[in-house]
């Protein structure tokens, strides 16, 4: 299949520019929706200055944003159109390097470019923004220790995964996607269960729960659910930031279920069990299931996309190179993929939504009671500034999990509805 070099530079350039402009429109949306008063059902959780506090990081976090979409968006078009990858080729070919052994070189350097770049952008969000708002509690040195362990972590472990890669794309014939597509099933499988045990504590602290009654209070919910659970572990998150969170991670023995730190010291036990069981539901409900074969399937039409792409001379005309290589063709594809990407991604957020609602009535449901998980919710809302009062088009485009208010008053309607159903059975 052959497309032209002024095709693929026009799909390419509409997408750049026009994602600069839907994401920077829905922040705006985004800002114009904080005029509206603060919901009745979080006047026990923020006074007017909380509140306000509130509106004030979400604007600063906005702003911010837009100015780093627009160093972002401008860096990328001036190396495109100043020939900065063919610059970039023309230095590693220089070394005879194999081609396998050349791409790692060629992604590596501009990875590692991208990273500094951006690097100035996040050691100011979080000692400017996130210390400003309370929040940061991450020294420089462990800020430049977690950046030296995710450059190791990403050379081993991406480094093997695009070797491989690149060798089949190579030398695999026509079927070489199949290969690729079976190998990242493989590593993505292997990785859920050494990320929980061997990739996670290189980073943070992870403390078997102690014996007491929240330990035995979410033992005791686990059993009633028929929820196989020895693992519940408190993270450490208080050493780099005051924000709560708890998560579920892993698969078969290595799965475990994890609190900050921060959580535990904000919510009372019931709280505590609501929270865990909802993180329980996403699994009983399969949803994480669904997450992972989705996300397999996704990239095997990725793969079978690039088998189809990856020589395309217009693609490498496009970008002014005067060779075509396996591992430029996977970066320039990589932009040319952005529209069915940021398509796919709107799908995915929408069913995680629905996710998100699931597990909480499932939650609730196995409880008999929303009330604690409501309360939560709010304590949760109220810890982390969360916006309580976001515009439709940035969640549409944004949010993983529904906004906060919604998700309340779903719970809320949950027993409600239940109620009215008893009354109408009574005068039955």
């Amino acid at each position: 299949m052959h497309f032209s070099q002024q095709f693929i530079t026009l799909v390419i350039l509409t997408t750049l520019i026009g994602s600069y402009f839907i994401d920077n429109i829905a922040g705006f949306l985004n800002l114009g929706n904080l005029n509206q008063p603060l919901p009745k059902e979080f006047k026990d959780h923020y006074n007017p200055q909380k509140y306000a506090e509130s509106q004030s990081y979400l604007k600063a976090n906005t702003k911010f944003g837009f100015i780093t979409s627009s160093f972002d968006l401008a860096v990328i078009l001036v190396f495109w159109f100043s020939g900065g990858f063919q610059l970039i080729d023309s230095y590693i070919r220089s070394f005879n390097f194999n081609s396998i052994v050349s791409g790692l070189f060629f992604i590596g350097i501009l990875l590692v470019s991208k990273l500094f770049i951006s690097l100035p952008f996040s050691v100011y969000s979080t000692f400017v923004i996130e210390e400003k708002f309370g929040f940061n509690k991450t020294t420089p040195m462990l800020f430049f220790t977690d950046l030296i362990k995710s450059i190791a972590l990403s050379a081993v472990l991406g480094g093997l995964l695009l070797s491989i890669i690149l060798g089949f794309l190579e030398f695999g014939g026509r079927f070489a996607w199949i290969m690729c597509w079976g190998v990242s099933t493989i590593f993505l499988i292997v990785v859920q269960y050494i990320v929980p045990t061997w990739i996670m504590p290189l980073f943070n602290k992870f403390t078997p729960l102690d014996e007491g009654p929240l330990k035995e209070a979410i033992l005791n919910y686990a059993k009633s659910i028929d929820f196989k659970l020895s693992n519940i572990f408190v993270m450490d998150g208080s050493k780099r930031s005051s924000k709560s969170n708890a998560f579920f991670t892993g698969f078969g023995k290595n799965r475990r279920i994890v609190l900050f730190d921060t959580l535990i010291k904000e919510q009372t036990i019931e709280e505590l069990v609501l929270i865990l069981a909802h993180e329980m539901g996403h699994f009983k409900k399969k949803h994480i299931i669904k997450r992972m074969v989705s996300g397999i399937f996704q990239m095997g039409f990725i793969f079978f996309l690039i088998s189809i792409f990856i020589s395309n001379e217009g693609l490498f005309h496009a970008f002014f190179m005067k060779e075509v290589s396996i591992y430029a063709g996977l970066i320039f594809f990589g932009m040319l993929y952005s529209p069915i990407d940021l398509f796919l991604s709107i799908i995915f957020q929408i069913s995680s939504r629905k996710d998100e609602y699931d597990a909480d009535r499932f939650a609730a449901k196995t409880v008999k009671d929303s009330r604690p998980l409501i309360s939560a919710l709010k304590k949760l809302a109220a810890h982390n500034l969360s916006n309580l009062t976001p515009h439709p088009f940035y969640v549409f485009l944004n949010y993983s999990h529904p906004p906060v208010l919604e998700r309340i008053n779903a719970l809320k309607s949950l027993f409600s509805h239940a109620s009215v159903a008893a009354i109408i059975f009574c005068f039955i």
